[in-house]
């Protein structure tokens, strides 16, 4: 399978064993364990047998292993992601290797009587049997499978060691270092992070779909003593930090948010790709020296200095431009990110509220007067890593909040209360399959990114730094700016938030485009041509917002307050171009280039230069419009609308960026010249000049 699940052929099992230089974690594959308990609610363990190639020796489930290809009843599961019949194939092929492993009659286990419960994508190479270079290892995507039945065992020798049933804690005391017992890898993730909330509920697990996962993926790397093996192979999908989120770090970076924490792959540009364009190298490097932007937060305050630290851990994008704004704004649109930042975290997490819905919706209603008033207010166990320290010290953010100027105060308040209750009124909304109407899609994204351009639009004008005519459109162009921002977001993120069982993409859309229905068949590589059409309709839909923001950003006049309104508005254009008919949207998040971003930071610090990069991705977009598009038409006109409104100040723009290249090139040029002339000869001069023996490189000195 690839890392999505979906089926892309069938090999032998010595085939996806064999960790090479080639394959460094094998080949990715399907797998099941079984996880059979007695009604005493013990946990039936497996010794694996000492003949075992894979792993032997060491304690596991009830049974491991693979479902088989071409088998009756069918063993492959070939339903789109997150169906209802999801395990069904891994299930028919629990039934045969129970009976196989265990000696389990088939009529004291049924197929229908399995519990499937998520996915565990990992992998390890088994260098503890076969040493550093071990040649075997596995790299499975590992189906959960629960049952509770009363079994007789007559185990097959030459599968299983050594078998017996635990309970929790004995199961914790086996699993005690001291007691130098061997467990395999895949089970030593999943009862350090899962098992123990499953099996303290068992009869809720077994009889509801509490638990069950049909659309996250969940991936690890394993513990250190099992990486390396022939192919070298060290971190690749991440560890998990927090067993209660039951989500991924992506590819052990925390400051990677994009991807899901792991559960969905990031795109990136190969690094050749990158250090080709020497332009946006050095764009890269002087950023990244400090560039244009220099921090203005006073950081003389404990809690200031939190809030700071926070800023720069939980936006990637925000940080440098936030910082860079006049003294008297940037502190409080940092309060203002951090509060937005934190309302967002209990939205997203799916999991610390799940069956408590009601309680979610309290908290996002509520959390304006709240967690703004309360100076001791904090949340526990909701968000993920930066996110979850945010909540965690919230009280600190409060505190600063309490000190900004009383019409600052006004409106985060005013928009946090706003932003919440929008976002209640979708919580309990079945969003697996997107929003319904394209209402439902616009409504969304003024909630939680439209508010955010009124928000700042009032804080621009109440702190003095616009004028009151920005102030004027804070519900029309400016909702418009963060429209634009969101649905370029939700555009991007089709898979990551798809896995998540949460969907944006309005079903108005994308069923125009679906030939069954589900949201999730877009990812199929089958349905390529009918997802790109969806994806273009999309693209050519968030196209439309592009005049009204030109506008917007046409009414600002203080320089930093310009340039922190545009950056994201040109990463967004930008971010448009690189998924316009890009394939690889289904299969993971794409990102720009680092460089590029960079660049685009150093070259819109003015509307010339906003216009010339929007002129730039309009033309890119139009240059690649399918012929057979069904939406060809209605993105050419809105790529050629853009085109023209930029086209004036895009020239002007190009012209300075050519006179710039031209006053640094000249000195270069002059002091090659230069010294070339330092080297040549002494000369003899007329004698009407009153100059002897004077070299040109005296005169050229």
């Amino acid at each position: 399978v690839d890392e999505n699940d979906n089926v892309i052929g069938h090999k032998s099992k010595y085939e996806t064993h064999v960790f090479s230089k080639e394959n460094p974690r094998g080949i990715l594959h399907r797998a099941f364990s079984v996880f059979l308990f007695n009604s005493q609610g013990k946990l039936l363990l497996q010794q694996r047998a000492a003949d075992k190639i894979t792993f032997p020796n060491v304690w596991t489930n009830t049974c491991c292993s693979h479902p088989l290809y071409g088998y009756a009843p069918c063993e492959v599961d070939d339903l789109t992601l997150g169906g209802k019949g999801m395990g069904e194939g891994c299930k028919h092929a629990a039934v045969r290797k129970l009976k196989h492993e265990l000696g389990i009659e088939c009529d004291e286990i049924k197929a229908e009587n399995f519990k499937f419960l998520t996915r565990l994508h990992y992998w390890a190479a088994d260098v503890v049997t076969h040493g550093k270079e071990s040649p075997w290892g596995e790299h499975e995507m590992d189906f959960i499978l629960f049952i509770q039945a009363d079994v007789d065992c007559v185990p097959n020798p030459e599968e299983v060691k050594d078998i017996k049933y635990v309970s929790l804690p004995e199961l914790q005391k086996m699993m005690d270092p001291s007691n130098g017992l061997l467990w395999s890898p895949w089970f030593r993730i999943i009862a350090q992070h899962f098992l123990p909330h499953w099996w303290s509920d068992l009869h809720t697990t077994l009889t509801t779909e509490k638990f069950v996962d049909r659309k996250t993926i969940h991936r690890f790397d394993p513990s250190e003593e099992h990486m390396g093996g022939a192919g070298n192979a060290g971190e690749f999908l991440g560890t998990l930090t927090d067993p209660l989120q039951m989500t991924c770090k992506p590819n052990g970076d925390t400051s990677l948010k994009q991807g899901a924490y792991g559960k969905v792959k990031i795109h990136k540009h190969s690094l050749l790709g990158q250090i080709i364009r020497l332009d946006e190298v050095f764009a890269a490097l002087y950023v990244l020296r400090g560039g244009p932007m220099t921090n203005k937060i006073d950081r003389s305050d404990d809690d200031v200095m939190f809030c700071d630290v926070m800023l720069g851990k939980v936006s990637r994008s925000f940080a440098a431009v936030i910082r860079s704004l006049p003294s008297g704004l940037c502190l409080d649109i940092l309060v203002f990110y951090l509060v937005l930042r934190a309302l967002d975290t209990i939205e997203d997490d799916m999991v610390a509220f799940k069956g408590r819905e009601k309680e979610k919706i309290k908290h996002l209603q509520t959390f304006y007067k709240v967690a703004l008033i309360q100076t001791d207010y904090k949340m526990d166990g909701v968000g993920e890593g930066d996110e979850k320290v945010l909540l965690q010290n919230f009280h600190r953010v409060t505190a600063i909040f309490q000190r900004l100027p009383k019409p600052s105060q006004m409106v985060i308040s005013d928009i946090c209360r706003r932003m919440g209750c929008g976002m209640a009124e979708f919580v309990e909304k079945d969003l697996g399959q997107g929003t319904v109407e394209l209402k439902d899609y616009y409504l969304y994204c003024h909630y939680v990114a439209g508010l955010i351009g009124e928000g700042l639009s009032n804080l621009f004008t109440s702190t003095g730094y616009e004028l009151q005519n920005v102030a004027n459109v804070a519900k029309t162009t400016a909702n418009t700016m963060g429209l634009f921002l969101q649905k370029t977001n939700i555009i991007r993120d089709y898979l990551e938030d798809y896995v998540d069982g949460r969907a944006f993409w309005p079903q108005a859309i994308w069923k125009k485009y679906s030939q069954s229905g589900e949201l999730g068949e877009f990812a199929k590589p089958e349905m390529r041509s009918h997802a790109l059409a969806c994806l273009n309709h999309m693209v050519t839909d968030g196209l439309e917002c592009i005049p009204e923001c030109l506008v917007y950003m046409g009414l600002l006049h203080n320089p930093d307050v310009f340039l922190f309104c545009a950056i994201p508005q040109v990463m967004a254009i930008a971010t448009l171009s690189e998924v316009y008919n890009n394939p690889k949207v289904f299969t993971g998040v794409v990102k720009i280039r680092k460089g590029l971003a960079c660049k685009l930071i150093l070259e819109s610090k003015d509307l010339n230069g906003v216009h010339r990069w929007f002129n730039i991705f309009a033309r890119d977009i139009l240059s690649r419009i399918p012929v057979n598009d069904p939406n060809a038409k209605a993105t050419k006109k809105i790529c050629e609308t853009v085109i023209n409104s930029t086209q004036s100040r895009a020239l002007i723009a190009f012209r300075e960026k050519m006179l710039n290249s031209i006053n640094i090139m000249l000195p270069l040029v002059m002091a090659f010249a230069l010294r070339k002339v330092m080297k040549s000869p002494t000369v003899n001069w007329d004698n009407s000049t009153g100059i002897k023996n004077t070299t040109l490189s005296d005169l050229a000195w």
